[in-house]
């Protein structure tokens, strides 16, 4: 017999019903030769350190950095793991060959090699990897099944992201809770700290700071209006200094264009095209889930979980916006199979898949399609069957997914940019006169612009317009409907501009405009995503944001759980949408004096490097020796450290430090307390 383990049991249970093993057994389905049984996720995971050596059940600072010689693996408390688990080992030790049918991803084939190493697996073992969950692509992955060996690379960096979180987490954990936290035995508060997630702690402390420390500055800014259409002054500015910084110097603009006459210099009118919207990723979609519904990180991951197991849509956990080139003959399939729901799939039905530039073919842009920057799996997109049966929440996210998708293979949209500058003369007036003598350089005038856009085709927009005709029925005959207005990242009312003709002149009305300098906002979920994504920097280009996510802090499919951790260990709330550090949280971030535990940069370095294992660009030994080394860096900043711990002298004060010594706080008290460095 063939033994299959899947990740859960509803995707066990329907690759059972495709194999043909349709009798079921308690943990497992039977027949047409196979064994279909399941995991619960993580039934195994790496050892507690006291499972290592009995001194390290004890937090001590004297038995820190704590480094096993060898990882090893447990299987989890709990009876329900343990009786599922005891299930697999006894078909495994019967079973001929095993089919991995895990999760195909780097999570995934962890949990599931885990899994055989804790049974004692003697048997060969092969893998399926698909992207989606439908019946074909079930049959399809089964014809092309590979040896566990050439997913070892894969494993590998599974294993050392746990190695790495178990390391720097353990030890960081007790070194800074040792040191530093308040109270004692069990009521001692634990500093957790971890690989990921301090990093990202760091960002939403250090934003926040910015915030509060925001010192708001006014500035104005010089405006007219001619023929109904706003012009802006194109004014010198010193560097870091906004052109107007002061009420008289502006007022001195305003005085000296006073009644002189508007005269157009330059129309210019350039066409373009905007392409559609990008296909999703794991994190473009939370993004856009955050935005438009508000959902969190997890709850958007779940529901696109859900999807994925309902085989309405592909393989969620992806960083990647591209579809292969095998994917294209599939297109009209797929967008067949969702035509009911969505009348803007009818103009794509009579196109056929051959890869022409012509009227009669389904388009192929490099901007969809591209071999080069899809890894192991592609973007998310429609499986072509029927969105049935969803709940109102699945419903908002595929409509997300299906309408990017559809857009995809419309035409582009074709508009016209246009610029128009304009100069006003100086009057003779006082005002005037004074600009001259300040050097101002506006002794020809002053110049302004103004720019404005026309959509001439609409393309793709068809897909997104926002009338009653163009509502997406999701669910077909429950009659709830998912609207499409809104559907754009990123998007501005567009801007049409009256008919300009060069040399033509006018009256116009010149305004001063107050203005204030707004400190940054606070991360919501969604700009945190992006800011893990490029660990950090803020990055709105998407082909730069592409080239950055091999650094970013996390990976899509962990990104949500951090976020999560961080509420549930009350380091961040969130108060409306914005996400705003604790005391605790804050607390936290300025106890640790390693900047390493903290830095964005370096998280991200060590993603690439993960990234690097996967491919067996880099090896996972150098990978856990650098580990080793920065873990051990960390707890000798701490013991040797005394900033922050409970005065040796008067047992009330805490040790703070000076230029060349340490002292204790309550010095104007009296302690006397003082220790060179």
């Amino acid at each position: 017999m063939i033994l299959c383990v899947a990740e859960k049991p509803t995707v066990g249970q329907y690759i059972a019903s495709v194999l043909g093993a349709t009798t079921r057994h308690d943990g497992y389905m039977e027949g047409n030769g196979y064994w279909v049984s399941w995991t619960f996720g993580h039934l195994c995971g790496l050892k507690d350190p006291n499972e290592y050596q009995e001194a390290w059940k004890q937090w001590n600072l004297s038995s820190l950095p704590m480094m096993p010689e060898r990882f090893g693996i447990k299987l989890m408390a709990d009876k329900g793991i343990q009786k599922q688990f005891g299930i697999i080992q006894s078909l495994m030790a019967q079973a001929t060959e095993v089919i991995n049918c895990g999760d195909a991803g780097q999570e995934g084939e962890l949990i599931q090699r885990w899994v055989y190493q804790k049974a004692g697996c003697k048997v060969p073992v092969r893998r399926l990897w698909v992207s989606s969950l439908t019946e074909e692509a079930i049959r399809e992955g089964f014809k092309q099944l590979k040896d566990q060996s050439e997913y070892q690379h894969l494993y590998e960096a599974g294993l050392m992201r746990a190695i790495g979180d178990w390391l720097l987490g353990m030890n960081a954990t007790r070194a800074y809770t040792i040191r530093y936290a308040q109270g004692a035995g069990q009521n001692r508060q634990v500093l957790s700290i971890g690989r990921v997630q301090t990093p990202t702690l760091a960002l939403i402390v250090r934003r926040q700071q910015e915030i509060e420390h925001f010192v708001p500055r006014t500035y104005w800014e010089l405006k007219t209006k001619y023929r109904d259409t706003l012009f802006n002054a194109q004014l010198p500015a010193e560097e870091g200094e906004y052109a107007i910084n002061t009420l008289e110097y502006g007022q001195t603009l305003v005085d000296s264009i006073q009644d002189q006459p508007f005269t157009i210099t330059s129309v210019e009118k350039k066409k373009g095209v905007e392409y559609a919207p990008r296909l999703f990723d794991l994190t473009s979609l939370q993004v856009e889930c955050n935005k438009k519904f508000s959902f969190s990180a997890d709850e958007t991951l779940k529901l696109i979980q859900s999807l994925y197991e309902k085989r309405i849509t592909t393989y969620p956990r992806v960083d990647t916006t591209f579809l292969p080139d095998d994917i294209y003959p599939k297109v009209p399939a797929t967008l067949a199979g969702i035509k009911e729901y969505y009348p803007q799939v009818t103009p794509l039905l009579s196109l056929k898949a051959d890869g022409k530039k012509t009227a009669g073919s389904l388009p192929k842009s490099k901007k969809v399609f591209d071999n080069k920057k899809v890894t192991d799996h592609h973007a998310i997109i429609p499986t072509g069957q029927r969105p049935d049966n969803l709940t109102a929440d699945e419903r908002k996210v595929f409509n997300l997914i299906a309408l990017r998708f559809i857009a995809a293979f419309y035409p582009d949209c074709e508009v016209s940019n246009t610029t128009v500058l304009a100069t006003v003369p100086l009057n003779g007036s006082e005002a005037a006169t004074k600009l001259s003598i300040m050097g101002s350089g506006l002794d020809g005038g002053i110049p302004f612009k103004t720019t404005g856009r026309e959509v001439l085709k609409p393309g793709w927009r068809e897909v997104f317009a926002d009338t009653d005709k163009s509502t997406a029925l999701i669910g077909g005959r429950t009659g709830v409907e998912a609207t499409v207005k809104d559907t754009l990242e990123g998007e501005e009312e567009v801007k049409v501009l009256p008919t300009f003709v060069k040399g033509e002149s006018g009256p116009h009305v010149p305004q001063l405009q107050e203005k204030t300098t707004q400190p940054p906002k606070y991360y919501t979920e969604a700009t945190l995503l992006r800011a893990m994504e490029t660990a950090g920097k803020t990055v709105d280009n998407e082909e730069l944001r592409d080239a950055m996510k091999e650094n970013g802090i996390g990976r899509p499919s962990t990104r949500a759980a951090i976020i999560e951790k961080l509420y549930q260990r009350k380091y961040v709330e969130k108060k409306g949408k914005s996400l705003h550090a604790t005391p605790l949280g804050i607390e936290l971030i300025h106890t640790i004096i390693s900047p390493l535990l903290k830095s964005a940069e370096l998280t991200g370095l060590w993603e690439k490097k993960l990234r690097e294992i996967e491919r067996g660009e880099f090896t996972a030994q150098q990978f856990l020796e650098e580990l080793k080394t920065m873990t051990q860096q960390v707890v000798y900043e701490v013991k040797t450290n005394k900033a922050g711990m409970l005065c040796p002298v008067c047992r009330q004060g805490k040790i703070i430090r000076g230029n060349t010594r340490y002292g204790c706080s309550r010095w104007r008290e009296g302690c006397g307390y003082s220790d060179p460095f």
